[in-house]
Order: structure tokens, then C-alpha cells, then sequence
């Protein structure tokens, strides 16, 4: 039995309540989930790490290294001994496991947490996943909300999330559980096989790793993605994609999608405003973008004084013109004051319109506007003739002219990156479609 708690919003921002599985029409439907027995090995090893290497001549009596160190002082990950892990195993003395998720590469003894609070050394010596099959709950969501606009328009994912971030953005819309530290918001256990099972079940066509960043959580993540696809169900997932480039090309070969948050286009905003840097998340994007079969869009949550200058969103819009290409949807969603940011006001619905036109004026051909009602900003329109070919109205689909038929090709063996046509003009238009 799944015992629920409240996940928060993924980041379009729109909150939820569910009990049970929600199917977004107020009706609860709570699902029995069977705990997976059977002895395999230990799931919630951290899949990339290493140790620490011993000096050829490390004087014993001298100090320890600071743990998890980082090369922007401006975004420190300090290893923490708040809720030391379990104890089983002796580890040798000052050899530290280094957590290689992200770019902090934070260094960790034996009862210590990394930076993301859910990711820590046990005694064995190893960093293990704390939140492996334990959820904050789970819900039924329009895909349209993580938001994907290109990815089965219409259909219903399964949206869970666990606890912690690798992240500290000031404006985060999810704290309660990316900032939480402990596990007292986590009541739903679930293996891979049941969150795969229950959502081909309730015929959501996805699974969605949201609500927090799936990055801390990416071994529950994958082998949930790898069951799911076994069931023919889509993994997507939702992050801010601060993630080293190991992990990041391993983890994406295990997507069918992703909605990858790019913050701004800034190094100092993101350093002071999420704790991470720009480049480590460039990066990951081009990553994302290059995996065969995982669909990828973007989006910006636009911040005013912060985010939304027109040097800063021509310069953005460019660069994912130039290195992941002008198909690559984007999305601009506007801010409502949360957490630590609650004294900057709401973007105003123009600023989302002039991002809008500066994104098509820079080349990109699909530009969206969410977290507002505006019914140009959420359509997709063929950027060659001009017809509407879905059209939206918040999260609801009024109209698909392009999931029914007309597909031109496959992309991609894994997962179809399809081009549908425009039935207008025969406008080559690139999502997953069906």
C-alpha cells in the first residue's frame, strides 16, 4: 500500500494534493504496490564514485581533508553530519569516497552527507542513494505540465519525486522537499517494477521523475526508466542539469525525454541565485540532446532584475541555436515569489511575450510561454506556413493535428524522435508524436 504525502509542484509551478494517485480529476485512486523481494545486490550503491587516493608520503598524524570541497566558493557543498548513515563496515582511515553525480564531487567519510543531504558514505565505505524506492508520493499529470509540448501531446504521465537537491536555488518552488532534511516527507515505497506496472495500469504513457532534481535519486531513476521501457511505458525526466558529464551520458541513455531547466544565461546569476554553475549545465544539455532517443526542451523561469535583461535572453537564445540547434523547444515560464525570493514580484505577462519574440527573432522555431493563460504562447504553430497544429489551452489539448497521422520518419531506433507534417504545407515538424 503507497501511504501519501503532498508532492509539490515540478517546475511549471502548479500545485498538487493528491491522495492515493491522483488522475487530476479529484478522483483518488490509491494503488497497491508490492515491496520486490528476492536477493539481488545492494540497488542504492552509488553507481559513480571513487576513493580517494592515499599520499605515497601521508604523514598519520596529520589532519584529515575538509570534506567536499568545491571550486566555486561562491557555491560550497559542505558534507554534513546531520543523520549520519547506517554502520556496518569499517573503512580505512582518512580515504574518503568522492560522490561523482555532479560537478561538486563532494568527499565524504563514513557517516556523512554530500551536499544534496540523500546521497552519504556509509560505513562500507561507499556512498549509497538513501532515497532508493522511497517517495514523496506519486501523482497522474498531462505530460504537458513538466512541460513537454512535443512529447505525446495529450497523454497523462505518473509524476514522483523523492527528497533533496544538488541544487540551492533561493526561488525554488519545491523546498519542502528539495531542501528537506529528513525523510519524514517520504511515505511512499515503491520498487521500479511496481512505479512501472502501476503506470501502464492507469495507461499513463510516462513515467516522470519530477518535483525534486532526479539527479540525487539517478540509480532509482535509471532502473525505474529500465523497467518502464520493459513495459513500454516513457521515462522522462525533469531537471535543472547540474550533473557531471559521466554520469549525465549514462543517465540519458536511459531517458526517452527530458525538460532541462536553464535558469538564465549568467555564470554570476547562477552562482548566486542557484548555487551551481552555468557551464556544468550547458554542458549537460548538449549531452541530453545528443543521446540517441531522448527528446529534450527547455525551459526558463524568467525572474525580474534577474533573469530577464534582452542581452541575457538574445545571448541564451543563441547559444541553444548554435550548439543543440533551433528544433530544440524552449519554453519561458513565469515566476511567482516562493522560498527565499519572496519579495521580487511576479514576471508581468509582457515579459514572457518579449522573451517570446526575442527566441523566434534569434531562429528558434518553437517558443512557448507557461505558468500564464496565453493562448499564442502555447500553441505550436508551423514555423514555416504559420497553421496552428496543437493547440492548448493551460494544459489541455483542444487541438492535435500532427499525433494522428502524417509521421515522415524515424529519427532514432530507441524511442521514435519522430518528424510529423505539417498538413498544411508538409513542414517537417520534429517531437514524439504517437
Amino acid at each position: 500500500m503507497i501511504h501519501q504525502n503532498n508532492p509539490t509542484p515540478d517546475n511549471q509551478g502548479t500545485a498538487q494534493t493528491p491522495h492515493g494517485i491522483s488522475n487530476n480529476r479529484g478522483i483518488p485512486e490509491t494503488p497497491q504496490i508490492a515491496e520486490t523481494t528476492g536477493v539481488i545486490p545492494d540497488p542504492t550503491v552509488g553507481r559513480w564514485q571513487h576513493r580517494e587516493k592515499p599520499a605515497a608520503t601521508a604523514d598519520p598524524t596529520a589532519a584529515a581533508a575538509p570534506p567536499c570541497p568545491t571550486a566555486a566558493p561562491t557555491a560550497p557543498c559542505p558534507a554534513t553530519d546531520l543523520a549520519p548513515a547506517p554502520s556496518t563496515h569499517p573503512t580505512p582511515p582518512l580515504l574518503r569516497a568522492i560522490c561523482d553525480v555532479c560537478p561538486r564531487h563532494c568527499r565524504l567519510a563514513p557517516g556523512q552527507r554530500g551536499a544534496c543531504f540523500v546521497r552519504s558514505c556509509h560505513d562500507d565505505g561507499l556512498i549509497h542513494c538513501d532515497t532508493y524506492g522511497v517517495s514523496s508520493g506519486f501523482a497522474i499529470d498531462p505530460i504537458e505540465k513538466k512541460p513537454l509540448n512535443h512529447f505525446l501531446p495529450g497523454s497523462t504521465a505518473l509524476s514522483f519525486g523523492t527528497a533533496g537537491c544538488n541544487s540551492a536555488c533561493r526561488f525554488c518552488q519545491n523546498w519542502e522537499l528539495s531542501a528537506a532534511r529528513s525523510w519524514a516527507r517520504l511515505g511512499s515505497h515503491a520498487s521500479p517494477a511496481d512505479i512501472a506496472s502501476a503506470a501502464a495500469s492507469r495507461g499513463a504513457r510516462s513515467v516522470a521523475f519530477t518535483y525534486n532534481d532526479p539527479i540525487v535519486f539517478a540509480e532509482y531513476a535509471i532502473d525505474t526508466a529500465d523497467a518502464c521501457r520493459e513495459r513500454g511505458v516513457h521515462p522522462v525526466a525533469v531537471t535543472a542539469g547540474y550533473m557531471a558529464e559521466r554520469a549525465a551520458t549514462d543517465f540519458y541513455a536511459h531517458m526517452d525525454a527530458a525538460n532541462i531547466d536553464l535558469k538564465g544565461f549568467d555564470e554570476s546569476f547562477y552562482r548566486r541565485v542557484t548555487g551551481t554553475r552555468l557551464g556544468d549545465v550547458l554542458r549537460t544539455i548538449e549531452i541530453a540532446c545528443a543521446a540517441p532517443g531522448c527528446w529534450v526542451e527547455l525551459t526558463t523561469l524568467l525572474i525580474p532584475g534577474f533573469n530577464d535583461d534582452d542581452a541575457q535572453l538574445h545571448a541564451e537564445c543563441a547559444w541553444i541555436r548554435d550548439h543543440v540547434g533551433r528544433d530544440v523547444p524552449l519554453h519561458f515560464s513565469a515566476f511567482h515569489p516562493d522560498f527565499r525570493m519572496m519579495d521580487v514580484p511576479p514576471t508581468p505577462p509582457d515579459t514572457l511575450t518579449r522573451a517570446r519574440r526575442i527566441a523566434i527573432s534569434e531562429g528558434l522555431r518553437f517558443v512557448y510561454t507557461g505558468n500564464v493563460r496565453d493562448a499564442e504562447g502555447s500553441t505550436t504553430f508551423c514555423p514555416a506556413c504559420g497553421e496552428a497544429l496543437v493547440v492548448r489551452d493551460w494544459f489541455r489539448v483542444t487541438l492535435d493535428r500532427l499525433s494522428g497521422g502524417g509521421i515522415h520518419g524515424i529519427l532514432h531506433d530507441s524511442t521514435a524522435v519522430q518528424y510529423a507534417r505539417c498538413p498544411s504545407c508538409g513542414e517537417a515538424i520534429p517531437g514524439v508524436w504517437r
